[in-house]
């Protein structure tokens, strides 16, 4: 049975950026050995937004955010097809299906799930960044 543990590493590229990944974005890559269900969660200043899906097949790579980083802290939750999860404890709305969610309170009460996010904190002056989705005890590529 395959472990429900998942880790997940994290890649600020502007110091690593190859030439064709110059781009200033959010990207989530999967490294794992399964395809996976990703969603993002964020504060514009005023309103938190979580939005989803994005399905990654195992060694992609997909954008989730364009353009360079607003913010110190991104909230991700990912969930591969075999029941394994990347969550933490920073609780946002989701739902089954396509979804973009505004606010991040009473997700039951407006008939959404509430799920528990990882946060990622970028730092104060990164203008892209790499989350790595990776299998537990494996070293992200």
């Amino acid at each position: 049975m395959a472990s429900l543990f998942k880790t997940f590493a994290l890649v600020g590229l502007t110091a690593t950026a190859a030439p064709c990944l110059a781009r200033a974005d959010f990207r989530v890559c999967n490294n794992s050995s399964a395809r996976v269900s990703v969603a993002i969660a964020y504060t514009d200043g005023q309103t938190w937004v979580s939005e989803g899906w994005w399905n990654l097949k195992t060694s992609n790579c997909e954008v989730l955010l364009r353009g360079s980083l607003a913010a110190e802290f991104y909230y991700v939750y990912a969930m591969d097809e075999r029941g394994g999860e990347w969550k933490g404890k920073a609780y946002m709305c989701t739902r089954d299906r396509e979804f973009r969610i505004e606010s991040r309170d009473n997700c039951l009460v407006r008939g959404y799930d509430r799920t528990g996010f990882l946060e990622i904190d970028t730092g104060k002056d990164a203008k892209n960044w790499t989350v790595q989705l990776t299998d537990a005890g494996q070293q992200p590529r």
